[in-house]
């Protein structure tokens, strides 16, 4: 058989699963007067600036964090190490809202640390109520995201030749030195590798934002959400949502390369 005809059953398939609900939704959104609409509301606006600087500010997150758990986890022996490394693998298959929901129950407004503050004080109530705001967005997208950094590092850090930090230690080279100028070119690609998943990740999450409740933290996804369900107003949701797939298509792009340049 020719070539384009075995391609045929799963192009078929492609097309059924994926492309046709796109298209519906691409073409829901050229309603007349849908993109005016929602392009020129206040509320798509402060959506698309609450989704990027969480998303940005969530991805540095990582990066910094994933970068010292990275460099502890495979150059500073400990009992335990592996077992570690292997748990990060499994934490990648959590869901989002689990790693949400444990973070309720430590820092929600009953929560355990603010049980354990009243048990101690007499007082009515816990000073931890950050996770309603977008400091708890973020702190629980730092935590759940951060493994998608380590796991690219960690790879990468396999391949590096020991003997070159031996030789850099050997010439009188401090571990803050040897870090800069041996590890961290090592460590680039796969910090880009690791940290474009993650931009792309966030822009995208709903889970996080829906479970800690956060209030004035509305992202596109949630706009999207807002849109469709609670006003029924599918022609904006569409546009919101086409919108959010054209970013996340783009970054995935970067993502590919940057990958393919890592060798990850």
């Amino acid at each position: 058989m020719p070539p384009f005809v075995r391609a045929l059953p799963p192009v078929a398939v492609l097309g059924l699963l994926f492309l046709y609900p796109l298209a519906l939704v691409v073409g829901e959104s050229l309603t007349p007067g849908a993109w005016a609409a929602v392009l020129g509301s206040e509320a798509f606006r402060e959506a698309l600036v609450t989704t990027v600087w969480l998303a940005a500010a969530a991805t540095a997150g990582c990066l910094v964090l994933g970068f010292a758990l990275a460099l502890v986890i495979a150059f500073v022996p400990f009992p335990g190490a592996r077992a570690v490394a292997r748990f990060i693998d499994v934490f990648l298959s959590f869901p989002s809202f689990l790693i949400t929901l444990a973070l309720l129950f430590v820092y929600g407004t009953v929560g355990m640390a603010n049980g354990l503050w009243t048990d101690l004080t007499g007082a009515p109530s816990g000073p931890f109520h950050f996770l309603t705001t977008p400091w708890g967005v973020l702190l629980a997208e730092i935590t759940y995201f951060t493994p998608f950094v380590i796991r690219p590092l960690l790879a990468a850090f396999s391949q590096l030749d020991t003997a070159q930090l031996e030789v850099a230690s050997s010439l009188g080279a401090r571990p803050a030195r040897i870090v800069r100028t041996v590890i961290m070119p090592e460590a680039l690609p796969a910090l880009a590798a690791g940290g474009s998943l993650v931009l792309v990740m966030c822009l995208n999450e709903f889970g996080i934002v829906l479970f800690t409740g956060a209030k004035g933290v509305t992202t596109l996804p949630m706009l999207v959400y807002s849109k469709a369900i609670l006003e029924s107003d599918y022609a904006a949701a569409c546009v919101v949502a086409v919108v959010n797939v054209t970013i996340s298509v783009g970054l995935y792009g970067l993502y590919r390369v940057v990958s393919k340049r890592a060798g990850a």
